[in-house]
């Protein structure tokens, strides 16, 4: 008894103390807390009560970085692999879809992640957990599996192939790296990818799923005691193996000189790109580098930008730097239209970096970096269950907590060492780019490994954490009762929650909406590129000026326009939220409209038009929207083609984008949604002060879209040389959110094409045909009860060889759906995942705020979703069946539209 006692004594200590049972803390930092178990396991525990949902990930470490000869793309296979089931988890897809959750997996260079977020709930949590502990040692890895998985793999492959930006960096990372891994695509080898024997990737699954290789992050609202207790139950019984993890010791040798590669396909739109060779990200020198790149190719501020897009001579630029846990690099894309000069842009690019040697960067624009990487650190820091899975990065590179040294570095990071690391990675010879030069002198730049990374972060302690915030109760009711509700003096609706979030948090909406049908005619393009410069300056602020302020803010402001109706969305802090606020009002009262910044955005719209106008996904969604369209040219509603569509941006002046403003811009119906650490009678003062007077010529009467049949269409489009296909189908359904069968509706299309990889058609063309990658259906409901205009969908993404393989899959599966209906297994599981996805949604500040708007727009409130949820659980199976019988049609009578490089006899 005194012994049981004793262990009774220890076993209090779990949590106050140092142990829990196998578990012993190992370090602390800013919330996020480890935990080491016996079998070598690592446990990261993240509390965060204002999160009301919990997002499980665990990271393993290995990547495309560890494969071996004839294995590329086995990290990536077997990701996929992992979803097939478990003795005790056998339909992985089924399970995730009826507990509602959000998941994926991601495979990249050093790392491989599984990740779920769901409703916070004991049992949900404790599923999650016996899920992961049980894949991570008993996934079936069967060879019935691979045999229709690897096509959907390679189906993911060709889809990457469609992409030539994607194909010239994957061809130009992989002439920079003459041995190292990294030159390897994660997705892989198509050989390797269809050949691997199943021995072989139970080998590899073996080698690397193990507790000691894996990484378990628990974030969002949990009890921290019940869940290591749970932890310890579920993972501490799986045993570390006796066989040492196989480490890779590949180093990359010094790159003898300049390299070039050039890449040949179809395609509109040309590409110049460059790439250097960089440190580690455990290496100080990374986060130096990370601030030349925000130094290059910031937009506005970027030397690059400035170089080749402000002067015209390009469409837009981007760039990406991964943070690896070997030696990795510096990519720079440059997009350059078809009637630019791509050999000018060549030139330029290269004659801008290599003047860098005698242009250091300056003060303004090293505070300008810091500022803009704080501010996005910043803001992924205030989202827990993005962290949770942003957190595998570094992970995958080393160590958690490299998170919180990269960004002290960034901060602490002198002028003298960033322009010394911009010299000493940013020279020719270390470039692959251009051509070879050869030389009798070369400079080489030699990037050695970080060394004693544990000593690196042995100590650290970070700063001081963002708390946890509150406990906020998602119910239908607890949420009404907390939504304060109401018109301002100056006839704009609002709606606000206060909680106190992690962070202090503030998600803000402030919507316009003015003018008719009539009104609105022959607009086209003009609204949604006057709302696209409200960012581009004012008449007192320049561009570059407002973008510093978010910077030094941290927070965000994006507007987005269509027709009359304009829409501002604000992302910031408790602190910060009158600032930005203020700033929101000035973008949205006094633009500038300068009309060089029209030119851009309009050079860089166009562009982007012809980088997907060749794309299957595009022109197959885009064709069957030309299909239904009912409407005259001119309509507000009228769909363009991709040629009327680059005709009416070509003929657009900012006399067109001046003209829309004075005449629509106005307050007109308004609503303002606040979430979060937001003080509503402060707000709402400044809003009736500010926005008194801002009235429009224009009153707002909604454009009526009422219920048309759509047309019975198969149709065929060919896209020459495109590795990928795309089929994009619609059906009309006459209903709205308000109609007795849209519960019915909802969850008829959800077992057709929804959940996770567990639909019918997923379930057939992914799971037992093996041809498409991406699958489903789904259903989009009216909110407006007189328009009534709703409608089912239904995609796949495909081989073109496929192509009679997937036409009859989706004509056998819809016809099976209408015949046999569905079966009571089906409605339990979609009505729960259903269930439990909206109260995740309710969870999101953001996806809640455009709850609440619709509700306030559509005059309604909470017990609407209530009533619908409570609708949606009383669904018995004659209920759906009868709902599918009564609007689901059979596929020849969709509008169906098939993009690809068919070669058909």
């Amino acid at each position: 008894m005194k012994s049981n006692f004793l262990l009774s004594c220890l076993a209090a200590l779990v949590f106050n103390g140092v142990l829990l049972g196998q578990m012993t803390k190992t370090a602390s930092v800013e919330g996020i807390t480890e935990y080491q178990m016996d079998n070598g396991l690592k446990v990261l525990l993240f509390p965060d009560n204002s999160a009301q949902t919990i997002t499980v990930n665990i990271t393993y470490l290995v990547g495309s970085r560890h494969e071996g000869y004839g294995e590329k793309g086995m990290a990536h296979l077997l990701e996929h692999m992992v979803f097939k089931g478990t003795p005790n988890h056998p339909d992985i897809p089924k399970e995730l879809s009826s507990h509602g959750a959000r998941p994926n997996g991601t495979t990249w260079y050093d790392r491989t992640n599984y990740f779920e977020t769901f409703n916070a709930t004991d049992e949900n949590l404790e599923w999650a957990l016996d899920l992961e502990a049980d894949r991570m040692v008993n996934s079936f890895i069967a060879k019935k599996d691979l045999d229709s998985e690897f096509s959907v793999v390679r189906n993911e492959f060709e889809s990457g192939e469609n992409d030539p930006t994607g194909v010239l960096m994957e061809k130009t990372i992989d002439a920079a790296y003459l041995w190292h891994n990294y030159g390897k695509s994660t997705i892989g080898n198509r050989s390797d990818i269809e050949r691997v024997p199943i021995e072989n990737l139970k080998a590899f699954y073996k080698a690397f799923y193990r507790p000691d290789n894996a990484v378990l992050m628990v974030t969002g609202k949990f009890d921290p005691e019940k869940t290591m207790k749970l932890i310890e139950e579920k993972f501490g019984k799986l045993e570390k193996p006796a066989t040492p993890i196989r480490q890779s010791y590949t180093e990359e040798p010094a790159q003898d000189g300049e390299k070039t590669v050039s890449v040949s396909r179809t395609g509109d739109l040309q590409l110049v790109s460059a790439l250097y060779h960089t440190p580690a990200g455990s290496d100080v020198d990374y986060a130096a580098m990370a601030i030349v790149e925000n130094v290059l190719t910031d937009e506005p501020s970027g030397r690059l930008y400035k170089a080749l897009v402000e002067s015209k001579k390009a469409s837009s630029l981007w760039s990406f730097s991964p943070f690896t846990k070997e030696p990795g690099f510096l990519y720079i894309n440059v997009d350059v239209p078809s009637e630019k000069d791509a050999d000018e842009v060549n030139k330029t690019l290269r004659e801008t970096l290599d003047a860098l040697k005698d242009n250091p960067i300056t003060q303004e624009e090293l505070d300008r970096a810091k500022s803009n990487i704080a501010k996005r650190i910043d803001q992924i820091s205030r989202n827990s269950a993005y962290l949770g899975t942003y957190m595998s990065e570094f992970i995958g590179a080393g160590d958690w907590r490299l998170a919180f040294i990269y960004r002290d570095r960034v901060e602490e990071m002198s002028l003298e060492d960033v322009n010394a690391a911009m010299t000493k990675y940013l020279i020719p010879t270390n470039r692959t780019m251009g051509r070879f030069y050869p030389t009798k002198t070369p400079v080489r730049v030699e990037i050695g490994h970080t060394q004693d990374l544990d000593k690196l972060v042995a100590d650290y302690k970070g700063k001081e954490g963002m708390g946890t915030g509150e406990a906020f109760d998602v119910a239908h009711d607890a949420i009404q009762e907390r939504l304060k509700t109401g018109q301002l003096a100056n006839g704009v609706d609002y709606g606000f929650i206060e909680k106190n979030n992690r962070g202090n948090t503030v998600t803000l909406s402030f919507s316009g909406r003015n003018g008719d049908v009539n009104s609105l005619m022959n607009k086209g393009v003009v609204p949604s590129f006057t709302a696209n410069m409200l960012n581009k300056g004012t008449t007192e602020k320049t561009r570059q000026e407002i973008e510093d302020e978010l910077a030094k803010l941290k927070s965000s402001i994006n507007f987005r326009g269509g027709n009359g109706n304009i829409y501002a969305n604000i992302s910031t802090k408790e602190e910060d939220l009158m600032p930005t606020l203020e700033l929101m009002a000035h973008m949205l009262k006094n633009p500038a409209f300068d009309a060089a910044e029209l030119e851009k955005l309009k050079t860089e719209e166009l562009a982007q038009i012809e980088s997907y106008k060749n794309e299957p996904q595009f022109i197959a969604s885009n064709k069957v929207r030309l299909i239904n369209n009912t409407y005259p040219k001119g309509h507000p509603n009228y769909t363009m083609g991709i040629e009327e569509r680059v005709a009416a941006i070509k003929a657009l002046t900012i006399d067109d984008i001046k003209k829309f403003y004075n005449e629509f811009y106005g307050l007109g119906k308004s609503i303002l949604v606040g979430i979060g650490n937001v003080d509503a009678e402060a707000v709402g003062a400044f809003i009736e002060k500010e926005f008194g007077n801002f009235d429009s010529n224009m009153a707002y009467e909604q454009i009526a879209n009422p219920y048309k049949a759509n047309k019975a269409v198969n149709e065929d489009v060919i896209t020459p040389d495109k590795q990928n296909a795309m089929t994009f189908g619609a059906l009309g359904v006459e209903m709205s959110e308000y109609s007795d069968d849209y519960p019915a509706m909802n969850i008829a299309a959800t077992i057709l094409g929804g959940g996770f990889l567990n639909s019918r058609i997923a379930d057939r063309l992914r799971q037992k045909d093996g041809v498409s990658y991406g699958a489903g259906a789904g259903f989009q409901a009216d909110g407006n009860k007189e328009d009534a205009n709703s409608g089912m969908y239904l995609y796949a993404i495909y081989a073109p060889a496929n192509y009679d393989k997937v036409q009859l899959g989706f004509k056998e599966e819809i016809a099976r759906f209408i015949k046999d209906g569905i079966t009571e297994e089906e409605l339990k599981n979609a009505v729960n995942g259903w269930i439990q996805a909206q109260s995740v949604s309710r969870a999101k500040d953001n996806e809640l705020s455009s709850l609440i708007n619709n509700n306030i727009f559509y005059d309604r409130d909470m017990d609407f979703q209530k009533e619908l949820e409570e609708k949606v659980s009383k669904l018995t199976v004659a209920d759906v069946n009868a709902a599918i019988k009564k609007y689901v049609q059979p596929y020849e009578k969709w509008t169906v539209v098939n993009a690809g490089d068919f070669k058909k006899e």
